[in-house]
């Protein structure tokens, strides 16, 4: 439908008073030509635009920009804007009803609906006119850009609004203005063209003297993030504004708008803390009414204004978030994953909730979302073995189009917490194929941490190992930040000591003496000190003298001993101090929950690896879980466990 019909269209605003009701008369028609316009007649309406191949193709771009074309031409009807309806010639049978127009709006799904809805009123409110713009963008715009560009950059009634609200913006009620801005921003409008600065000069000066709502604020922070960013000196000054209102009264979306605007102050935090205390407070008690979004935004903001004191909040909003896991974007997961990392905070039902969206989801989801999904695992120390098993499924079928980085965020984490998914063969054929083809892209820290977690779950990289000891990735590895630090000698050593014991037909270089460590760092597996401690009670009223049994003992292998206990040929018990004929060394792992997974009683990966290198030195291992001995309380019943368990085959003890 052409814009100008025998009946004309009229826009007006409906919140302008009487003395302005007439806004503006236009004797022409606007028409719309593909050659060159004519620098006197044209509006700078630009859309963005980015070519591929010999094809052009519209997109949303920030580089380049391709001009939407608005020329003027006189023709015999006129084009009116009017402030009032009631000054506007034959109003009533021309005005649709503001409540009835948005409810019927609302129920269009594409553009061409739209537009041709809009062309059939002959009068509407510069806030329809501008709710109109928005539809359209919410129904074409996705992650990818504009669905249909042509169909809506190349539409007559799209063209003429764009005319009207560039020519007509000091004449524009604050909420047709802001609405039409918000719109034009998401549709990617250049941000140079004529258009959107005239409406941004407006806003500003609305701004500056006080004049917008609430809600005005909120929509024009929103604009001006997406269109400037942080570095938007007008953010501050709407955060002051902000500031003298009533917090209790602000709608969630404009609470959420308001953390947006606070996230790019985030240095002169200290300076708004009050303002976020009130927000906090006032948040937790609408956070049932968030919906995933807004949960995922606020979060973000909590975690970019480091807000750790809001702890009912954060666990509110995390519990809160586990209804939202079916219906977050990728994004939105991502922040809500980053919030929980970030806040050290774990939620059962989220998890739950979780490992069942991901196995099936896991196909559709992107590569980065599922990363974050199994770096929050993987610190959690969480293992689902849905979500694992469904991420190495994925791996298998697409790691050929995974970055260096998330490749290594699938995998570290099924050495980290030791497990082995049922296409474990597939799997590791897969990671071999990768890291054949793209060896030399992988940053040296990351390629460490992946080869090592390799070993924890005996894979063993013999094929990479060469190049891994070799001096000139030990210098690459000293170079990049870190460099050669506890975590990578640790590693490397590591590496170093599963080849000897492990892989005896390895006969490529080995680690030089020099980057070895003389203690493994097992950040994973540090000691229970209470633990050990009622394991050395129950030791003492078994063994009858401390001087039988040694705890914390450093070996000459890089392992530290929780408990070492001597025997000789014959099976009696040595002095912990006495070298002389030790026939067999028993080493007692005392295994607190630490060193197992969360909620289960698999040991996390650097835990196995030591118990099974240590079988491999001779060590006899014994572990003595956390699980096996927190129910028995008397020193009798710890003893007689203790017996049990490290002289099976003894009836009474000797020493």
């Amino acid at each position: 439908m052409a814009l100008i019909s025998q009946k004309g269209f009229q826009l007006y605003s409906s919140s302008t008073p009487a003395s302005r009701s007439i806004l503006m008369t236009i004797s022409k028609k606007l028409s719309f030509t593909s050659g060159q316009r004519k620098p006197q007649n044209c509006s700078s309406v630009a859309m963005r635009m980015l070519c591929f191949k010999d094809k052009a193709q519209y997109m949303f771009c920030r580089k380049k920009y391709v001009q939407l074309r608005i020329q003027s031409l006189s023709v015999n009807e006129t084009l009116h804007l009017g402030g009032d309806t009631r000054s506007s010639p034959n109003a009533d049978n021309k005005w649709m009803d503001e409540q009835l127009f948005f409810r019927k709006l609302n129920s269009l799904c594409t553009s061409k609906e739209i537009f041709d809805f809009l062309g059939s009123l002959a009068i509407m409110s510069d806030t329809m006119a501008s709710g109109g713009l928005q539809r359209i963008s919410e129904v074409e715009v996705d992650d990818s850009g504009l669905k249909n560009p042509e169909g809506v950059l190349e539409n007559e009634i799209f063209r003429a609004l764009c005319f009207q609200f560039e020519f007509e913006s000091s004449k524009l009620s604050n909420t047709g203005l802001l609405n039409a801005l918000q719109a034009l921003v998401k549709l990617h409008i250049d941000p140079q063209s004529t258009l959107m600065a005239n409406l941004l000069l407006e806003s500003k000066e609305r701004l500056g003297k006080g004049q917008l709502s609430v809600e005005n604020l909120c929509a024009l922070g929103e604009s001006l993030l997406e269109l400037e960013g942080p570095s938007c000196e007008t953010l501050e000054q709407i955060v002051n504004h902000m500031q003298e209102t009533d917090v209790e009264k602000w709608s969630p979306r404009e609470m959420v708008m308001m953390y947006k605007m606070l996230q790019v102050t985030a240095k002169k935090r200290e300076r708004y803390q009050d303002l976020l205390n009130r927000m906090n407070s006032v948040t937790l008690a609408m956070v049932s009414q968030l919906n995933p979004k807004f949960t995922s935004a606020i979060l973000n903001s909590l975690v970019v204004l480091h807000q750790t004191q809001a702890v009912p909040l954060v666990t509110a909003l995390c519990k809160h978030s586990a209804k939202h896991i079916p219906y977050f974007t990728g994004d939105e997961l991502v922040n809500v994953l980053e919030a929980f990392l970030y806040f050290g905070h774990r939620e059962q039902t989220f998890t739950e909730v979780l490992e069942t969206h991901v196995p099936e989801s896991i196909f559709t989801m992107h590569p980065q979302t599922v990363s974050k999904v199994m770096q929050y695992c993987c610190r959690k120390m969480i293992l689902s073995k849905p979500i694992f098993d469904a991420v190495a499924e994925d791996f298998i079928s697409n790691a050929d189009t995974f970055s260096t980085d998330q490749i290594a965020d699938y995998i570290i984490p099924f050495g980290t917490l030791n497990y082995l998914p049922p296409s474990a063969s597939s799997f590791f054929r897969k990671l071999e194929s990768v890291l054949h083809t793209r060896f030399s892209h992988f940053q040296p820290h990351t390629l460490l941490n992946l080869l090592h977690s390799c070993v924890l779950i005996q894979r063993y990289p013999v094929n990479f190992l060469p190049k891994i000891f070799s001096p000139y990735f030990l210098q690459q590895l000293q170079a990049q930040p870190p460099g050669l630090d506890r975590i990578a000698t640790s590693q490397l050593t590591q590496l170093f000591l599963t080849v000897t014991l492990e892989c005896p037909s390895y006969e490529g270089p080995r680690l030089l003496p020099k980057y070895r460590v003389k203690a493994f760092f097992m950040p994973h597996s540090s000691l229970d000190v209470h633990l050990l401690k009622r394991v050395k009670t129950g030791l003492l009223y078994l063994l009858k003298k401390r001087m039988y049994f040694a705890s914390e003992v450093s070996t000459p292998y890089f392992y530290t001993v929780d408990i070492e206990i001597k025997l000789d040929e014959e099976g009696f018990v040595l002095p912990a101090a006495q070298c002389e004929e030790v026939h067999r060394r028993i080493a007692l792992c005392v295994d607190g929950q630490n060193r197992f997974c969360f909620n289960s009683h698999n040991l996390l990966g650097e835990e196995a690896i030591k118990q099974r290198h240590l079988q491999l030195l001779g060590y006899e291992v014994v572990q003595i879980p956390f699980f096996e001995i927190e129910s028995l309380q008397s020193c009798r019943k710890l003893a007689d466990y203790l017996h049990k368990k490290i002289f099976p085959h003894t009836y009474r003890l000797s020493c």
